[in-house]
């Protein structure tokens, strides 16, 4: 039988808001055993707690002292069928679909390669504490359903749709597409992502058509929006020869019209927007999804895409989140996602962008993006009980943005570690994941 109350002694850092972080050296996570699972009952100094819970009989104490622990991560945007190109060269978006994303995510059409892909993948998100995000997967049904089935958290998955404007060997026809969309609302409800690639590969007809099936069956809608200059003239060209998108004059025009926008729609990057797009999309209480790593120049493993104005976005009362876009991203890690988001935006001089934020924007807004901040997302009484321990430095400081700081930055010259950094994560109190 699992006990009633498990406390685990730790130090603990908790999200609040971009500017706040709870941080509790020495201190206790108390959880509780729910039908659900084990949610949070509090959290305090270990000094404090220990004696309140002295007489309990159904409990259990684990003593992680020299560790630190924190939510787990939500990753708003991210592709499990790219895992194998995120290395590979990128120097330009579009070339980099065509010569290397597309090909793999070929691969995918095979079930039993999916299957094992999918468990491989599943090892990967946990050990770095992801357990909640929105997920693109390939054209083929099977690739959301191994991902919902596999994958431990609350993700939200997709199946890309490509009409028009994309190779041959993944290409569906319109009525192929909303066929699938039809099945897979119906079957996943809130855990399906209606997914039009983007809107070049994407009929505007079927765009509406599957919108209107995501809004029936509570689904989530995601695509990607303005994330290079190159690619919002190609979709503007394309866009002014098809039959009512004439006179359409922005990329997020484009979105609107098809009724793809909405308070469950992620738009991934949304860097170059003009003040009318960010106006649109703060009317229709659109998120973006915000992959600093992707985004990132080329030799920082990036595609050079440029730099999220995360300002001008809460200017504009536009709620956004951090996320990995894994294959443009290079790593899976959260970690490395808020080191990247730091850095860039100290080496541009834009003040703001700190470690406290960087950790709200993983964890919270994550949740907030995909309507579960009420129950997940930090270390709230009531809320479900998924966590990560780290190792603490010796000298861990004693004020919270430089603990973060301490923290996240100590593997910035070697990316790949980062990938490593969680020793332990929990999903509903019980440990996932262990590092040996």
């Amino acid at each position: 039988m699992l006990p009633l109350y498990k406390i685990i002694l730790c130090n603990i850092l908790n999200p609040k808001s971009d500017k706040s972080c709870e941080f509790i050296k020495n201190g206790a996570l108390v959880l509780k055993r729910s039908e659900s699972g084990y949610k949070v009952l509090e959290i305090g100094k270990e000094k404090i707690i220990l004696p309140k819970y002295a007489s309990k009989r159904s409990i259990e104490v684990m003593d992680t002292l020299g560790k630190t622990c924190m939510p787990s991560f939500f990753d708003t945007h991210f592709h499990w069928v790219q895992d194998d190109v995120r290395l590979m060269p990128k120097k330009n978006l579009l070339q980099w679909l065509i010569n290397y994303t597309w090909p793999y995510e070929a691969k995918f059409k095979d079930k039993s390669y999916s299957k094992d892909k999918a468990q491989k993948f599943a090892g990967e998100l946990a050990s770095v504490g992801t357990l909640g995000g929105a997920c693109y997967a390939s054209i083929h049904a099977h690739t959301a359903s191994d991902a919902l089935k596999y994958f431990v958290g609350d993700f939200v998955v997709g199946n890309v749709l490509m009409t028009m404007e994309s190779p041959d060997y993944l290409t569906q026809t319109k009525k192929q597409a909303v066929a699938l969309v039809k099945k897979q609302t119906e079957k996943f409800k809130e855990k399906y992502a209606v997914t039009p690639r983007f809107a070049p590969t994407t009929h505007p007809e079927v765009m509406k058509e599957t919108a209107a099936l995501a809004r029936k069956n509570k689904s989530f809608i995601q695509t990607h929006l303005s994330e290079t200059t190159n690619e919002i003239d190609y979709v503007l060209g394309l866009y002014s020869k098809i039959k009512g998108y004439e006179k359409v004059k922005t990329y997020t025009d484009i979105y609107k019209k098809a009724k793809v926008l909405g308070p469950k729609t992620i738009m991934g990057h949304g860097i170059y927007l003009s003040d009318d797009e960010l106006t649109t999309l703060a009317n229709t209480k659109t998120s973006i999804a915000h992959c600093p790593t992707s985004n990132a120049p080329v030799k920082q493993l990036g595609l050079g895409s440029g730099l999220f104005n995360f300002k001008k976005a809460e200017k504009f009362n536009i709620h956004w989140s951090l996320a990995s876009d894994i294959g443009g991203g290079p790593f899976v890690s959260m970690f490395d996602v808020m080191q990247s988001f730091v850095a860039q935006n100290e080496k541009a001089n834009v003040k703001g962008a700190t470690y406290t934020k960087a950790l709200y924007r993983s964890t919270i807004a994550g949740a907030k993006a995909l309507k579960l901040d009420k129950t997940h997302g930090s270390l709230e009484k009531g809320k479900f009980a998924n966590f990560i321990l780290v190792n603490t430095p010796k000298d861990l400081s004693n004020k919270t943005e430089e603990a973060l700081k301490q923290i996240i930055s100590k593997n910035k010259s070697k990316r790949k570690n980062y990938d490593s950094m969680v020793e332990q994560t929990f999903y509903k109190g019980e440990s996932i994941f262990q590092r040996h």
